[in-house]
């Protein structure tokens, strides 16, 4: 790997007297309490509770920016304009920043998803790529983003295992798709799972992305077909876990 840039992410900087509050009312995690440096993984849901798009929170002063999936920025920055109304908050991509990443790198932040994931920043842009080794690692520890591998309004964001992951806080108040997100939660409802299975016993009905390269396919599977032997720990400690709490 040459370089720390990941060059599939954008940013979009929010900024504005109520650019917190804005947010607070529609993403599943708590900005209200966003620190400079612990950045935030969550999501913009369907009112049915499904993701339409995921991103990293990281707090600039009283700004917020967005590292977002590059290829889904602008549809991103145009969903959250029609949101907007006449709130006091402007909403731009910043060409001046850029998301990082390496494996080790003890003085950055971790992932916040899985420590597993590594570290990750915001910067100036630097040269080299390192998107396709953190997409393969990534991948490693049975981490899904995006639109191609989440499905856009298609997967449920609980059944994407945000709850494992950091991606929704339960207490934080009302937002887009709160109501289904916070039943399924409470009820322990969570049936089906976004996980990856050798291509070979791909099933094309379930899928959500085929990776040939990596020989992986992305599926939404149901929880009492799942192998355990083919999950991440972390998963199969949180199916386990719920299972026995039924």
């Amino acid at each position: 790997m040459t370089g720390t840039t990941l060059t599939d992410r954008a940013i979009l900087r929010i900024s504005g007297e109520e650019a917190r509050p804005f947010l607070q009312g529609l993403l599943t995690r708590d900005v209200l309490t966003l620190a400079q440096g612990v950045p935030r993984w969550t999501a913009l849901l369907s009112a049915q509770g499904k993701a339409l798009f995921d991103m990293m929170l990281w707090a600039d002063g009283d700004d917020v920016l967005i590292d977002c999936e590059a290829a889904q920025a602008d549809a991103l920055a145009k969903r959250l304009t029609l949101y907007r109304l006449r709130r006091k908050i402007v909403i731009a991509r910043d060409e001046s920043l850029a998301v990082h990443w390496a494996l080790d790198a003890a003085d950055r932040p971790h992932d916040p998803r899985l420590p597993a994931l590594g570290h990750r920043w915001i910067a100036a842009p630097g040269d080299g790529d390192a998107a396709a080794a953190f997409r393969a690692h990534r991948l490693s520890q049975g981490v899904f983003e995006g639109a191609g591998e989440l499905g856009q309004d298609q997967t449920l964001w609980l059944e994407t295992n945000a709850g494992e992951l950091n991606g929704v806080d339960y207490d934080k108040g009302c937002y887009v798709g709160q109501e289904n997100t916070a039943r399924m939660h409470y009820r322990a409802k969570v049936n089906r799972r976004l996980v990856a299975v050798p291509l070979a016993q791909a099933e094309e009905k379930r899928q959500r992305a085929a990776l040939p390269d990596m020989d992986l396919s992305i599926e939404l599977r149901r929880v009492e077909d799942l192998d355990p032997a083919l999950l991440p720990d972390w998963l199969a400690t949180a199916i386990a876990a719920q299972a026995a709490a039924e």
